[in-house]
């Protein structure tokens, strides 16, 4: 076989509680961090991963996407057998695929769908580490909704993001595909699927709409700021752990 070297796509899953994010840090503890020092070790020389966007701490993945490149001369089954020992318990490899040269995790995506889990009263313990409880208050489902439906579309969601603080920046404009808040028993579930999303877009949609839900902002007020492309002080950002990234879109090819 040829020496050189091929391109991989890979899927994981991670709880991310105890874990920094996704984004490789000083400190270490973070997906990205682990993944490469695994491959390092298989490859026996540094490799690096580029995902399909980063996870704050404590956000967690069913199916976070990303792409290496290496030298591999057996099975790609064994190839994904291998980066699967020797990482946490909370990382967990999925699959691992060839993939074509041109393929990139982030840039050759097309969408994501993320979803965020809420409790509706006290969660249990086994819970509370992947859902926003909230305790004795009551949501209004229908009003929420009907402030979700207003952002969908092809919209300047700048009233949503927020400053990553590194200098970097990202178009604004974003596909709003599907926004939705279903209840099963004390489970909700705020389901959103877009082109892409801006630091912290997620979260602050999910608090926006809680806010609704809450009576505290009514969805023509929450219209309001989201027609502002400004964000205000009123913008509450929901906690990350009960944030999911659960699918990554990409055309076939």
């Amino acid at each position: 076989m040829s020496d050189k070297a091929k391109r991989w796509r890979a899927v994981c899953a991670y709880d991310g509680s105890e874990l920094h994010g996704w984004q490789s840090q000083p400190g270490g503890n973070t997906v990205q961090d682990f993944i490469e020092a695994r491959l390092g070790e298989i490859f026996s020389q540094p490799v690096r991963i580029h995902g399909s966007g980063r996870t704050d701490a404590g956000v967690h993945a069913k199916a976070q996407v990303f792409h290496f490149d290496g030298v591999w001369k057996h099975p790609p089954e064994h190839l994904g057998r291998a980066l699967k020992c020797g990482i946490p318990a909370s990382i967990q490899i999925v699959r691992v695929d060839r993939a074509k040269p041109d393929f990139h995790a982030r840039f050759s995506a097309t969408g994501k769908r993320y979803v965020y889990r809420i409790y509706h009263g006290d969660a249990p313990p086994w819970e509370s580490r992947y859902c926003w409880s909230m305790g004795r208050r009551r949501l209004d489902i229908e009003a929420m909704n009907d402030a979700a439906r207003r952002l969908l579309g092809k919209h300047d969601f700048t009233a949503f993001g927020a400053n990553r603080g590194d200098g970097s920046t990202d178009n604004p404009v974003k596909d709003m595909r599907r926004l939705e808040i279903s209840k099963r028993g004390s489970h909700l579930t705020l389901t959103t699927e877009a082109s892409g999303y801006l630091y912290k877009m997620v979260r602050s949609l999910t608090g926006s709409l809680v806010e609704v839900g809450l009576g505290k902002l009514s969805p023509d007020e929450l219209e309001a700021i989201f027609k502002s492309r400004q964000r205000p002080y009123r913008i509450q950002t929901a906690p990350a752990n009960g944030l999911w990234l659960e699918k990554v879109f990409y055309d076939a090819r």
